[in-house]
């Protein structure tokens, strides 16, 4: 992505540029068939001057044949430019798409900040396309006023009046007609920020469907979005009547336009100015001027809402990073040390911790903010306002980002599934398509080969609305089979067997141990089960560290920690 904070402008100008050669291609065969297409009336004029008022046959034939010249030209040149014409603007849209995606994907983060995931997917399907098509519309007002001018130029051989009348009132007309879009501009673009956030919200609704459902919060959750929606639809039709009022006015305006060449024509040829033939070929270019005023209407409402639209991606664009990234690469494969250094962030409060090399280590805090701080530093979401964090020796902040969870992953409690098969979820986190042995051990490991079991197609079963068909512990050992085949150095799970039954999350826990051994662990949670298998647990209170020490020590001496992971 080019250098700079991105505006509305510099991503209508990139993505015009990106396509410069085919719209120059269209644009030339677009003039070409609307040179021709203002020539036919002149023809038709000539035709009857110098055939039919002579009642030449041979005259006549010539005529027609150029006439048919005239038509097999533009009518293949029209064909031409617009397939071209369309693929500028589904290239431009694409080139969009994946520079959003880019951004959205960046390792740094911040592009999400304040939107849904659903207004982002507008962003990237609605906007895209409406910026993608200024690449198609640039061909068709130069087409356009290609075909101003030359017929301007006929009618000007016809009569000097006519054409500076046509000359002198298209500059005013185009105007006009850029002050007229002005307010469509305004209301598309907030009629794209009304739409993007219904979706968004749409998305979460969908998303949470079934917790909705359980919770009996449907009315609810209908009423929101029913006002969502009513904003969105209200915006809309904003948007719908100040473009056919835009339409509506120019229509108005070019009208009156070409019923004053018409006037002007009829008088000269009464006068004797102009012959008969003249006459024709003055109100034939008349009426064919409304083609090209209308096409100059349509760009200007397009341009107008492609404006609108490349404004909203380029604050996606232009959003800047949660984090810096670094160049270093930790070692490969890396040892796994980390060490806290007087972390300070949100609720954790210049935290001090030691995490060695190979150790299964869990954490113990009551307060969820501290729990989720500590794991948007260590994925390195966010840096510390406060303090350091290495690996190995090395500040994070000074690793690649995308590097860095190479060598430690954190898997958040809430993680998502896809859809897509079981088996295809597990291998999602691993390199490549995964070692088999390691996807077959992870799915053990975490009692996800259970779950295949109760499938119809076993680990090829499809997972439907996201993993949604699965019940709450089936999905949290689904998404604990996928942390663990990535086969990280360094992993840090939170919480990933809140769902699952005792007997269930036993197994797991002496699986897990068993698995992860000699690299580094460190479980964020209250289980007793998990805790159980660690090799210390350290205990987070009022955003610091109280105590340290094996979870058989902390139950019989530490009364808050007893109460914390036995309630």
């Amino acid at each position: 992505m080019p250098t700079g904070v991105p505006t509305g402008g510099l991503v209508l100008g990139r993505a015009i540029r990106g396509q410069r050669r085919r719209v120059v291609a269209a644009s030339l065969l677009g003039m070409t068939h609307q040179g021709c297409e203002a020539l036919v009336p002149v023809v038709i004029g000539v035709i009857i001057d110098t055939a039919v008022a002579t009642g030449s046959s041979e005259a006549l034939l010539r005529r027609l044949l150029v006439l048919a010249a005239l038509f097999l030209v533009l009518s293949t040149c029209y064909r031409t430019s617009a397939r071209i014409t369309e693929g500028a603007g589904e290239h431009a849209a694409h080139r969009l798409r994946m520079e959003l995606a880019a951004r959205v994907l960046d390792p740094r983060g911040g592009s999400d900040a304040n939107r849904l995931p659903g207004a982002l997917t507008s962003i990237a399907t609605n906007d895209a396309r409406r910026v993608g098509s200024v690449a198609t519309v640039i061909s068709y007002g130069v087409s356009a006023v290609a075909a101003l001018v030359i017929s301007a130029v006929a009618l000007l051989r016809i009569s000097v009046p006519l054409g500076l009348l046509v000359l002198l009132g298209i500059p005013p007309l185009l105007w006009l007609g850029h002050r007229i879009s002005r307010p469509l501009e305004r209301r598309s673009e907030t009629e794209q920020e009304h739409a993007a956030h219904a979706s968004g919200v749409a998305a979460d609704l969908v998303a949470g469907l079934r917790v909705l459902k359980g919770m009996g919060a449907e009315s609810a959750a209908v009423a929101r979005y029913r006002t969502t929606s009513q904003d969105s639809l209200a915006a809309a039709l904003r948007a719908a009547r100040s473009r056919a009022g835009h339409e509506g006015a120019i229509l108005a305006l070019t009208g009156v336009f070409i019923a004053v060449i018409g006037l002007v024509g009829a008088y000269l040829a009464m006068d004797g100015s102009i012959s008969v033939g003249d006459l024709v070929a003055a109100v034939g270019l008349a009426q064919f001027l409304l083609g090209p005023f209308q096409l100059l209407t349509y760009v200007n409402a397009e341009l107008a809402q492609g404006r609108a639209s490349a404004r909203r991606i380029a604050e996606v664009l232009a959003e800047p990073v949660a984090v810096e990234g670094g160049q270093a690469a930790p070692a490969v494969p890396a040892a796994g040390h980390l060490a806290l250094r007087g972390v300070s962030l949100g609720a954790l409060r210049g935290v001090d911790l030691d995490l060695p090399a190979g150790g299964l280590t869990g954490i113990v805090t009551r307060d969820p903010a501290a729990a989720a701080d500590l794991l948007l530093c260590l994925a390195r979401e966010k840096d510390p306002a406060e303090g350091m964090i290495e690996l190995d020796g090395v500040p994070l902040t000074g690793l690649d980002p995308d590097a860095l969870r190479r060598a430690v992953l954190v898997a958040h409690h809430d993680a998502d599934l896809f859809e897509s098969t079981l088996l295809d979820n597990v291998r999602a986190g691993a390199d490549g398509d995964g070692d088999a042995v390691a996807v077959d051990s992870a799915l053990r490991a975490s009692a996800a080969d259970d779950v295949a079991q109760l499938l119809p197609d076993g680990t090829d079963t499809l997972l439907a609305e996201r993993g949604r068909s699965l019940s709450g512990g089936q999905r949290q050992r689904v998404a604990l089979a996928r942390a663990l085949a990535a086969d990280r150095p360094v992993l840090v799970l939170h919480d990933p067997t809140t769902a699952v039954d005792t007997v269930t999350e036993s197994r797991i826990a002496g699986r897990l141990r068993e698995l992860r051994q000699g690299r580094t662990t460190v479980l964020v949670t209250t289980s007793p089960a998990l805790l159980a298998v660690t090799d210390r647990v350290v205990v987070l209170e009022d955003g610091t560290v109280r105590a340290d020490g094996h979870h058989i020590e902390l139950l019989a001496a530490d009364e808050t920690y007893r109460a914390t992971v036995l309630a």
